[in-house]
């Protein structure tokens, strides 16, 4: 139980990993005891030891999408626990009824198990919800107030405000600080059962006013607030804050190393600080003893610093604005920096995992650039997307000497490095599409594609050489016309013969079909939107998406929503949403073979 099994990869070194290695290298939390789900201290004190070497916890508040800085930690949570024979819960944090809905925690699951992650244990499963916990969180309320930890406030919030102090100047002790227990006890129970106005009491621990964090300083742990929850619905008019609520579920759910983001370190001396206390036995002046409320050892919080990603925005608000605003299609608009958005871009779960081990972890906040997780996706896509032809801006490439009535078959691999996935049947014929790019009336210096008297190669199929070319009444190029060499095709003995120097890629214009392409870009067209005080919806890339009418090579009518390919020259592609006619799909843009973003 010491360490991860050897038959597991060792995962890339980061100061958690060297923390938990420690911990379990010294036994912290061998003797630990597992009833079969979250609890407090009696209903673990009979049951057996717990079988996780190391519980983790991912904690999302349903109130929005999941986004790529929540990758980061799943990856991070999840891959802990699976390195060190753990279990790692999913857990909702859903403490405030009014911006959370069942809509978020259907997505949130879905995302996660997209990612390839599950919180299924062989006796339980580890999805908990902190709803569930709010009766114990209301005892461990009255705790505080029995102990003399917690008392009732009756300031207004302005007021509160007003006595909190400064970071330089210590603040004051409110006119309630000192009611007595009996009345406390009195008046919080007045607010479980209606009896007050939403902001007329809050329950506030008793700590230090003049502590130099302000953390400290007499936190608020409950306020009235009369909404109603997406699981509890009306049951409870009162509601424990966040920073009161997240250590009590670690503890229940027997958490041994809560990991969190940087901007809750100065919130680790109040978490020690309310579970050190509901753990403590304690002895009233009756001489009741009051037995601890947790099983120790308790959960220890870790901080590392949140993914800080260029050209996106990663703040839940900003999100929502953009979704609200119609700034972009929906939560799972491919351009969005949500897990649901990159699905539909045709990201992989596996390039969410290589990114998260190539950025690491750090207590030192740092800026990744975009580009490094595009470069992950080429990575994993480039290995498992199978090659296809897109012809994306097509022009008719006529070959003159070609029978008008004769078609053949040309096999290109479905994957060049993998032969083992064999090759496809593509149709060959008099017309072809080809990309309008791919033919010059006067070529630039080092052109080496199509242009008057000039050979290239059909890839796959024959040498061509430009006989000549078509225009409208515009002047546009209309058609491109060739005549081919009959023992020059790509595989037989004459291919060898011929040289040029031109490759350029093709569909025949008999069996492509037409689709939608969608060629998504950046959403923001600056590295830090928003810098300063500017708005950041100035920062918009207005091209971020762009609709074109492609030629595809016929395989790709059949392809389904989800399935990724490597269109050749142009990038990788994943197939969107089918036509309800048709049935054909549209394709999403991935990522572009190289980076065209670079400076």
């Amino acid at each position: 139980m010491a360490k991860p099994s050897a038959d597991k990869a060792a995962p890339t070194s980061n100061f958690i990993r060297s923390i938990i290695e420690a911990d379990v290298e010294a036994g912290k939390h061998a003797f630990r005891r597992w009833s079969g789900k979250p609890g407090p201290a009696e209903s673990h004190a009979n049951a057996p030891s717990d079988t996780a070497v190391i519980r983790t916890r991912f904690p999302p508040e349903p109130n929005g999408y999941l986004h790529f800085g929540h990758a980061k930690s799943i990856c991070l949570n999840f891959g802990l626990a699976e390195a060190f024979d753990g279990a790692c819960h999913l857990r909702f944090d859903d403490t405030n009824p009014e911006k959370e809905e069942q809509e978020y925690v259907d997505a949130i699951i879905d995302a996660v198990r997209w990612l390839g992650f599950s919180w299924e244990a062989p006796t339980a499963s580890n999805l908990y919800f902190a709803s569930d916990y709010f009766e114990f969180m209301y005892e461990a309320a009255e705790r505080l107030i029995l102990t003399g930890h917690a008392y009732v406030e009756s300031l207004t919030a302005e007021q509160m405000r007003a006595l909190r102090g400064t970071l330089t100047e210590p603040g004051s002790n409110s006119p309630y600080r000192d009611r007595s227990i009996a009345e406390n006890l009195q008046l919080f129970h007045g607010m479980r059962d209606g009896k007050f106005a939403d902001g007329e009491h809050v329950l506030r621990a008793k700590i230090d006013m003049a502590s130099p964090n302000i953390n400290m300083r007499d936190p608020a742990i409950y306020r009235i607030r009369r909404a109603t929850h997406h699981r509890t619905g009306d049951k409870w008019c009162i509601y424990p804050m966040y920073t009161f609520a997240h250590p009590i579920e670690d503890a229940l759910e027997c958490i041994t190393h809560s990991l969190c983001t940087l901007e809750f370190e100065d919130q680790r001396p109040f978490y020690d600080w309310l579970l050190a206390r509901l753990a403590d036995n304690y002895k009233l002046p009756d001489d009741t003893v009051l037995e601890g409320l947790l099983q120790t050892p308790l959960p220890r919080q870790i901080e590392f610093a949140r993914l800080n990603l260029t050209y996106v925005v990663l703040s839940k608000r900003k999100l929502i604005d953009l979704v609200e605003n119609k700034m972009v299609e929906g939560w799972d608009d491919p351009r969005m920096p949500t897990l649901a958005g990159a699905r539909r871009r045709g990201y992989t779960p596996e390039g969410f995992r290589l990114f998260a081990e190539r950025i690491g972890v750090s207590k030192a906040d740092s800026w990744i650039e975009y580009s490094v997780l595009e470069e992950c996706m080429r990575d994993h896509l480039n290995e498992m997307a199978s090659r296809r032809v897109a012809v994306l801006d097509p022009v008719k490439l006529i070959i003159e000497n070609y029978p008008s009535d004769r078609e053949e078959i040309c096999s290109p691999p479905n994957h060049p490095q993998k032969p083992d996935l064999g090759t496809r049947a593509v149709p060959f014929s008099r017309e072809l599409w080809i990309e309008r790019e791919d033919f010059m009336e006067t070529p630039a210096k080092g052109y080496f594609r199509l242009f008057p008297g000039n050979r290239v190669r059909l890839r796959y199929g024959f040498v061509v050489e430009c006989t000549g070319f078509d225009k409208d009444a515009e002047g546009r190029l209309t058609a491109v016309r060739c005549n081919y060499f009959e023992d020059s095709k790509s595989g037989t003995a004459g291919s060898d013969t011929y040289k040029v120097k031109g490759n350029i890629h093709w569909v025949s214009a008999n069996h492509a079909f037409a689709a939608d392409v969608h060629l998504y870009d950046r959403l923001f067209k600056t590295p830090h939107p928003g810098t300063g005080d500017k708005n950041y919806l100035l920062d918009l890339n207005h091209d971020s998406k762009k609709t074109i009418t492609a030629q595809l090579e016929p395989s790709l009518r059949d392809a389904k929503p989800g399935e990724r390919f490597q269109f050749e020259r142009h990038g990788y592609f994943v197939a969107d949403r089918s036509d309800p006619v048709s049935g054909e799909p549209d394709f999403n843009r991935t990522v572009t073979l190289k980076d065209s973003w670079l400076r």
